[in-house]
């Protein structure tokens, strides 16, 4: 299906798929929704450690323009936004996703949390090579999560990381060590510490926000499109992307060059509506009332590319 634009290799024990150009996403879409009903998800199941890569990449300046307005953050800059390497990777990982070995089902598979790691900054103009692998799966009480790492690299380098976390909903026999009830509390005990974040900003949020999103980052979810595709999933309007709502909190608080970026989507954000930002030090939230639809936190890192040095 893909050998008029790939070829595999083997590197110290890791099978690589080279790609020449990214994956069209539609295509990919399609044939996720398709197989999503013989999917049996588990999370002893075996899946795919093929790491794609994308060498010689470049920014298409247009789209990164339509995205950062959609966003909130500047234009015209030779910069990219700390998040727009995911919009880069999406394809990529839709193409692991959305494959016949994979065993979760695309469909419904609900994104619910990201840690971005940023050495430095990265210019719009610059020439990276992308690659994405599945590094595994583990349970949830809801169902199974699967973990989606994102690199960029210049040269040898690792300049820009990312691991993404989606959670494919199904019956679960509650044995096993439970991710999400660790973040749980974990989220709980933090709250009890630092109480809510003081309101920043009010934001009155298009209907087509989705659909501007969408336009710019290629992921054309029917459930963040119109009121009537969204109803097919559940929901009595379109929603807004995670990732859009990541950025738009990222857009407002701003991020130092070396960065450690962490964010968990909570509830949807449905379109149009108003939200909060509110932001406190190095938190910040997405909240419409009581009701919180976005956590995160910004971590400078120590000697502009250390990981290991979080303040």
């Amino acid at each position: 299906m893909y050998s008029d634009d790939t070829r595999a290799e083997q590197a110290h024990g890791d099978p690589r798929t080279v790609l020449t150009r990214p994956p069209s996403l539609l295509p990919l879409l399609a044939a996720g929704t398709l197989r999503s009903p013989f999917k049996r998800p588990s999370a002893t199941a075996d899946f795919p450690r093929t790491r794609l890569v994308l060498p010689g990449l470049r920014v298409d300046l247009a789209r990164l323009a339509a995205y950062e307005r959609v966003c909130g953050f500047a234009t015209g800059e030779d910069a990219l936004p700390v998040t727009y390497p995911h919009v880069l990777g999406f394809p990529l990982a839709m193409r692991l996703l959305s494959g016949p070995g994979f065993p979760l089902p695309l469909l419904g598979l609900v994104h619910t949390s990201i840690e971005i790691t940023r050495y430095r900054e990265l210019t719009a103009s610059g020439q990276y090579e992308l690659t994405v692998h599945v590094e595994g799966l583990a349970p949830h009480r809801r169902g199974t999560e699967v973990s989606v790492v994102t690199g960029l690299r210049v040269g040898e380098d690792v300049v820009w990381e990312s691991v993404s976390t989606y959670l494919a909903r199904h019956r679960t026999t509650g044995a096993g060590t439970d991710r999400g009830r660790d973040r749980d509390r974990d989220r709980n005990q933090d709250q009890e510490k630092h109480g809510p974040l003081p309101a920043v900003a009010e934001w009155r949020l298009a209907g087509d926000v989705g659909r501007r999103y969408a336009a710019a980052s290629g992921d054309r979810n029917p459930i963040h499109l119109y009121p009537l595709t969204a109803r097919l999933f559940g929901f009595e309007r379109a929603i807004a992307h995670g990732m859009w709502t990541a950025a738009r909190c990222l857009a407002a608080h701003g991020t130092p060059q070396a960065v450690l970026v962490r964010a968990e989507f909570r509830a949807p954000v449905l379109l149009p509506g108003t939200v909060t930002y509110a932001a406190d030090g190095e938190r910040f939230e997405l909240c419409d009332g009581e009701r919180v639809h976005v956590t995160g936190g910004v971590y400078p890192l120590a000697g502009h590319g250390s990981p290991d040095g979080l303040s």
